[in-house]
C-alpha cells in the first residue's frame, strides 16, 4: 500500500525519469491529484500546474457525459453520446454555460490569478491519485491536447488491470505501475487517503510557482506554515467582490463564534429582509455567525432572467463563500449557506463546488429542482425546509431530494405557506435551521 498520496507520487516518479527534460508540464487533476502530481513535478525538475475539466452531462443523466470542457474555451465531444441521448443544441448551450461557469470559479481560486500553463509543443503529463472510471482522466487528457500539447502521458499509481488499454488509443503513454487484481476502489490501496482541501491545492501550486520564481509564499498564508487565525467578534457593513461586482452586505460573528451562515435569498427579499434578518437573529443567539448579502446589485434585481441565472447566483455566491474565508473575524470558522427560494438552487451548486468549504446547507421554501445536474455531487449535510401548504414547491423537493446522495432530510413545517408568514412557522423553520447549522458546523480542533 501508498503510505499517502505524497509517497504515491514519488514512487511514481520513479517511473517517470524518461520525461525529465525542458517541455514536460506536470498537470494534476484537483483535488486527488494534485499533491501526487507535485511530488512528480519535483522530482522531474518540471514545472506543475492543474489542468481543470468539467464533464458535460446529459440533462437527464448527468453522469453520462456527451463531452468535456477545459480552459480557454477548450471542447471536446463524444458524437456517439450526442446522438444517441438526443441532446439539443439549446440543452448542449445550458449545460455549458453552467460548467464553464463553475470551471472559472475553479481556475480563480486554485491560481490566484496566475495564468494557466501553455502548453503548446510540450509534453503534457497528466496525474491523479490513481484510475476508477478514468472518465475525468480521459477528459483531461483530450483537453491537454487540444491545447497543443505534442505528447500527452497519463500517470497514475494505481488503476485496474485493463487501464492500459483502455487508454492506448487516446495517450501517448499510460504509466501505472500497480495493476492489482480485484481493484475495487482507489482508497483500498492508500494507508491515509483522507480528503484533499481546496487550501492544500492553493498551497502546493502557490509554492510550486513561488519555487519556480525563486520568491517564498506570502506570509501569512497556509503554504508559508502560519495558518489564518478568527479574531472576532465583528457587525459590520461590508463589499464584497464577486463575479466583476461588489454587492453589499452585513458581516455579523459573535463573541465566540462556531461558525458563520451565509444567507442566498431568492426573488423579492434581500440583506434588509425581516424574514432573513430574524433568522439571523436566530442563529446569532445559537453562537453562529452570518454574512446576509445580495447576490444581485440593485440595478440588476428588476431583472427576472438574472433571478432565475443559477450560473450567475451560484458564481458570485461561490467568491463570497471564499471571501469569507479571508476575513479576520470569520478565518478557520467552518462555512454553512442558508438558501431561500432560487438562493436555494445557489447554495446546493456552490456546496457541489467547493465540497471541502461548504459544510452544510439548509434550503427555506427553496428550488433544489434548479440545481439538479449537480445534486449529485453535493456532500455537504442539507436540510430542505418546506411549507406544509406549499404543494407545489414540496413536490419539487421531494423530487430533488432523490438526487441527492449527502446526508439529508426534509422537514415539513404544518400550516406554513411559501413565505412562512403564518404565526409561528418561521419561528419553526429558523430553529430547524439553527439545530442543523449547530449540529454539522462543528469548528476544527486546535493544532
Amino acid at each position: 500500500m501508498y503510505s499517502d498520496r505524497r509517497d504515491a507520487g514519488r514512487q511514481l516518479a520513479s517511473h517517470l525519469a524518461h520525461l525529465k527534460g525542458a517541455g514536460t508540464v506536470v498537470l494534476g487533476l484537483p483535488r486527488g491529484g494534485v499533491p501526487v502530481a507535485a511530488e512528480v513535478a519535483t522530482a522531474l525538475g518540471a514545472p506543475l500546474d492543474v489542468i481543470l475539466v468539467r464533464k458535460l452531462g446529459v440533462p437527464f443523466q448527468p453522469e453520462l457525459a456527451w463531452g468535456a470542457i477545459g480552459e480557454g474555451g477548450v471542447r471536446v465531444i463524444n458524437p456517439d453520446v450526442l446522438q444517441m441521448a438526443h441532446v439539443s443544441e439549446p440543452e448542449m448551450a445550458s449545460v455549458e454555460r453552467r460548467e464553464r461557469a463553475s470551471l472559472e470559479h475553479r481556475a480563480r481560486l486554485f491560481r490566484a490569478g496566475r495564468p494557466p500553463r501553455p502548453l503548446a509543443g510540450s509534453t503534457a503529463v497528466v496525474v491523479d491519485d490513481g484510475l476508477a472510471t478514468g472518465a475525468t482522466a480521459m477528459a483531461a487528457c483530450e483537453v491537454a491536447r487540444a491545447h497543443g500539447a505534442t505528447r500527452v502521458v497519463l500517470a497514475v499509481p494505481v488503476g485496474p488491470p485493463e487501464c492500459e488499454r483502455r487508454f492506448h488509443d487516446r495517450v501517448d503513454e499510460v504509466v501505472c505501475p500497480w495493476q492489482p487484481q480485484g481493484f475495487a476502489a482507489i482508497g483500498q490501496f492508500y494507508r491515509d487517503f483522507r480528503q484533499v482541501s481546496d487550501q492544500e491545492v492553493v498551497d502546493l501550486l502557490a509554492r510550486a510557482a513561488a519555487a519556480e520564481t525563486g520568491q517564498t509564499p506570502a506570509a501569512g498564508s497556509a503554504a508559508s506554515g502560519t495558518a489564518p487565525v478568527h479574531v472576532g467578534p465583528s457587525d459590520e457593513e461590508v463589499r464584497i467582490p464577486a463575479g466583476g461586482v461588489e454587492l453589499p452586505g452585513r458581516l455579523t460573528i459573535p463573541d465566540g463564534a462556531r461558525g458563520v451562515v451565509l444567507f442566498a435569498h431568492g426573488s423579492g427579499s434581500s440583506r434588509h429582509s425581516p424574514r432573513n434578518r430574524y433568522v439571523a437573529d436566530v442563529l446569532h443567539r445559537a453562537g453562529l455567525g452570518t454574512l446576509l448579502f445580495d447576490l444581485l446589485t440593485a440595478r440588476e434585481e428588476g431583472d427576472r432572467g438574472l433571478v432565475f441565472d443559477i450560473d450567475l447566483l451560484s458564481g458570485r455566491l461561490g467568491d463570497a463563500t471564499e471571501w469569507v474565508r479571508k476575513q479576520p473575524a470569520a478565518a478557520g470558522l467552518p462555512i454553512g449557506i442558508f438558501g431561500a427560494s432560487t438562493g436555494a438552487a445557489a447554495a446546493l451548486w456552490t456546496a457541489a463546488d467547493l465540497p471541502e468549504t461548504v459544510a452544510a446547507v439548509v434550503s427555506r421554501g427553496g428550488r433544489p429542482d434548479l440545481a439538479l445536474p449537480r445534486l449529485h455531487e453535493v456532500r455537504a449535510p442539507t436540510l430542505l425546509v418546506v411549507g406544509g401548504y406549499d404543494g407545489v414547491v414540496l413536490d419539487l423537493n421531494r423530487r430533488a431530494q432523490q438526487y441527492l446522495e449527502c446526508e439529508n432530510r426534509l422537514s415539513v413545517v404544518p400550516g406554513a405557506t411559501h413565505l412562512f408568514e403564518e404565526p409561528g412557522t418561521l419561528a419553526e423553520a429558523a430553529g430547524l435551521a439553527r439545530d442543523w447549522f449547530s449540529e454539522h458546523l462543528v469548528p476544527d480542533a486546535p493544532s
